[in-house]
């Protein structure tokens, strides 16, 4: 398993790669890049995790034949998409022979993003990627599989057919 598909719970425990946390909630890559004054280039280091908005590129994690997407909007009206919301997205990169083609305007749910989002426990989730599976219009997936960790946050927002394609559920 890749470290970007790393899920880390901040309750200061192990992810599931077993990178550390600390107590506070922010991974221990966060607390060494906080004392960044000695370096050329501070905003290298430190990642802004922020929504998914226009002009975002997401990753494609079904078998549809697409490989990368762009965000061109969020739907519900809201600034941003965050985990198990819906955006429409043009395709930028795509397999040959594939059910979707470059170019193509699709919609789709994020199903693994970067932003951390909080759980009913207490505990925190995020990614080190952000990344969608692609909807028809009937809302179903275009795909036949799911590749990595899925949150099983997307069973609150509908999307238990993801959920069963999903190879693991984080």
């Amino acid at each position: 398993m890749s470290s970007s598909l790393a899920l880390k719970l901040s309750r200061g425990g192990r992810s599931l790669l077993g990178g550390l946390t600390n107590g506070s909630g922010s991974s221990l890559l966060r607390s060494t890049c906080e004392n960044t004054s000695n370096h050329p280039h501070p905003q290298v280091l430190q990642q802004l995790r922020t929504f998914i908005q226009m002009r975002t590129k997401l990753t494609v994690v079904d078998n549809s034949g697409a490989k990368q997407v762009m965000c061109i909007q969020a739907l519900k009206g809201r600034k941003g998409a965050r985990l198990g919301d819906t955006i429409v997205a043009s395709v930028k990169e795509a397999r040959p022979g594939g059910k979707v083609k470059k170019g193509d305007v699709v919609r789709a749910v994020v199903v693994r993003a970067a932003m951390q989002r909080g759980r009913c426990d207490g505990s925190e989730v995020k990614f080190d990627d952000n990344a969608v599976v692609i909807l028809n219009k009937q809302g179903e997936p275009v795909g036949t599989r799911v590749f990595g960790p899925v949150p099983h946050e997307l069973r609150k927002k509908k999307h238990l057919k993801i959920l069963t394609m999903a190879q693991h559920l984080a």
